[in-house]
């Protein structure tokens, strides 16, 4: 690889004409089976594994997306035409609204858990309604939760995979490219946080994040197989002054530069994102270095 002439790079991964020239053999030999498979074939033939042995299908699909954006190769049309445009709102649950004031100390045996089951369509419909980001679309691993008061869903978080590029969190590590490339799963960033309107409890917030980062390692190791060390997240500053964050102890890093990837390169949008981050252990940093 060192010898070959470099023509594209996403993820962090280089590819030569050479590599083109066999991904374009795989497309054309299973042109037929569709998008899908071909991705599957060339994750496994690639070895990209998540660090609990699952292929990264995804991950394989995104990069051969952004080779067919840059002309180098030609995909097959996807079997099922993307409806998310015309996507319905989701019909709503029977689910407890139940309003609440006062403080989180009178609101005895609150719980955080994963969102599974009719949790789960409560946690979904919740978001879509009440969430101006509506629901998150995760790829790679993930965790969803709700926080609950005995039936009652009073809040919505959702964990996924951190981003790639932060360079206040990444001088806060010490990373350099490589150990960043092979621990980066080993942060999660908090993508969704919401509360219903009905549900007005002062200091909820607070014990909910608290609540949850709690279990969080653990949680992730027991879907994942392996810990993670560190939380991040992202808070649009025209919206939200972080209150939620900094009550529960979260470090302030500075903010974005306003930019967002797209494809194999950044664009500027100007919307800053204050950045949070929570250790999970005392010594996260070894851990992220090691």
């Amino acid at each position: 690889m060192a010898n070959e002439t470099i023509i594209f790079k996403f993820r962090s991964r280089e590819y030569s004409e050479n590599d083109l020239k066999a991904i374009r053999q795989v497309i054309s030999e299973n042109f037929h089976l569709g998008r899908t498979q071909i991705s599957c074939i060339l994750a496994r033939a690639w070895e990209w594994k998540q660090p609990n042995g699952k292929y990264k299908e995804f991950a394989v699909r995104d990069t051969l997306l952004r080779m067919q954006e840059a002309g180098l190769i030609e995909l097959p049309p996807p079997l099922k035409r993307n409806n998310n445009k015309a996507k319905k709102p989701l019909q709503a649950p029977l689910f407890d609204q139940t309003p609440h004031t006062g403080f989180v100390k009178d609101l005895p045996g609150l719980e955080v858990q994963r969102a599974t089951g009719y949790t789960k369509l409560v946690w979904e419909y919740l978001l879509q309604r009440y969430h101006y980001l509506g629901c998150p679309k995760v790829v790679g691993e993930y965790l969803y939760q709700t926080a609950m008061l005995g039936d009652q869903v009073v809040a919505c978080l959702a964990w996924g995979s951190p981003a790639w590029k932060i360079a206040p969190r990444d001088k806060l590590i010490g990373w350099d490219e490589d150990t960043k490339r092979k621990n980066l799963h080993l942060i999660t960033s908090n993508v969704r946080f919401l509360i219903p309107p009905w549900i007005q409890v002062k200091h909820l917030a607070s014990k909910v994040l608290a609540l949850s980062l709690k279990s969080l390692g653990q949680e992730w190791e027991k879907l994942y197989g392996h810990p993670v060390y560190l939380a991040e997240t992202f808070v649009d500053i025209s919206r939200f002054q972080g209150t939620t964050y900094k009550a529960a102890n979260w470090i302030y890093l500075g903010q974005t530069k306003g930019s967002a990837k797209r494809g194999n390169s950044y664009s500027f949008h100007g919307l800053k994102k204050a950045i949070y981050v929570y250790p999970l252990h005392a010594k996260f940093r070894r851990w992220l270095l090691s």
